[in-house]
């Protein structure tokens, strides 16, 4: 008996951008100063990143960022001192009345999920490119 092939389903076709485009977004690497459980939630985090960006006083002004990864964190604390790479350009954002300055940049899912991270130490505030 002649098996059938199976028809192959083409993979959807992600939407193109311009390096103009892709040029918007600041992809920046953080250090994570706390990070928190946000009450009443089973997904959020409440993280508090040094970009290294200071006032007109020279004194450090670190963001507030609202990330859905708790699953993918045994305990928050684990987080504190890593680096981590975050869209930092982004319009803030309320989330469960937090306001959140920016995105964890992170790839995959599941048991794929992963943080991007320096392979070294580098200042907080650090541009990707």
């Amino acid at each position: 008996m002649e098996e059938t092939p199976r028809e192959e389903t083409p993979q959807e076709e992600t939407a193109k951008i311009s390096i103009a485009e892709f040029a918007k977004v600041e992809v920046k690497v953080g250090t994570v100063l706390s990070a928190e459980r946000v009450p009443e939630t089973d997904k959020l985090l409440r993280l508090i990143i040094d970009f290294g960006e200071k006032n007109k006083e020279g004194e450090n002004v670190p963001r507030q960022i609202v990330s859905g990864i708790n699953a993918y964190v045994n305990e928050p604390e684990d987080l504190v001192g890593k680096q981590l790479a975050f869209v930092t350009n982004l319009q803030p954002r309320t989330i469960k009345g937090l306001e959140s300055n920016g995105m964890l940049f992170a790839v995959g899912e599941g048991d794929t999920f992963a943080f991007l991270t320096p392979d070294r130490p580098v200042p907080p505030g650090t541009s990707a490119h």
